[in-house]
């Protein structure tokens, strides 16, 4: 079974698209029916599928998920690493850090409007690794 691995470049807070490279990467295997599994190796960020077509769709879910999950609220102790890494676990454990999208003939079963995404709880910029398993 074919294991892969993509980075995503973030540049902050917010939905980041990625369906493309799962769908490049879905092409290069010899796999044309099964189970694409997505997970992602951090503790502040999720996996999420959504609409990829209107971008206020987006922008509504990360003001609705600020909201529910303040930055410098009192009840936090882990508070090392700046102001936004707490919420960021809370925010990781209310979402997904897994996915699985049906394959067939070799491509991703999404809907019309559904895309991948990684979503960046922390304000910093780096790279994510997303590990995929068909």
């Amino acid at each position: 079974m074919p294991v892969g691995e993509i980075e995503i470049a973030v540049d902050g807070q917010g939905l980041h698209e990625f369906t493309a490279e799962v769908g490049r990467w879905l092409a290069r295997q010899e796999v044309r029916e099964g189970l694409c599994t997505l997970f992602i190796q951090h503790t502040s960020a999720s996996l999420l599928i959504q609409e990829n077509a209107d971008p206020s769709a987006r922008h509504d879910l990360e003001q609705w998920l600020n909201r529910l999950v303040p930055e410098n609220d009192p009840l936090y102790t882990h508070t090392l690493e700046g102001p936004d890494d707490m919420p960021a676990h809370i925010k990781a454990s209310l979402t997904a850090t897994s996915l699985s999208i049906p394959v067939r003939d070799g491509r991703l079963l999404l809907g019309t409007w559904q895309g991948i995404f990684l979503w960046e709880h922390r304000h910093h910029h780096g790279r994510r690794r997303v590990i995929l398993h068909v």
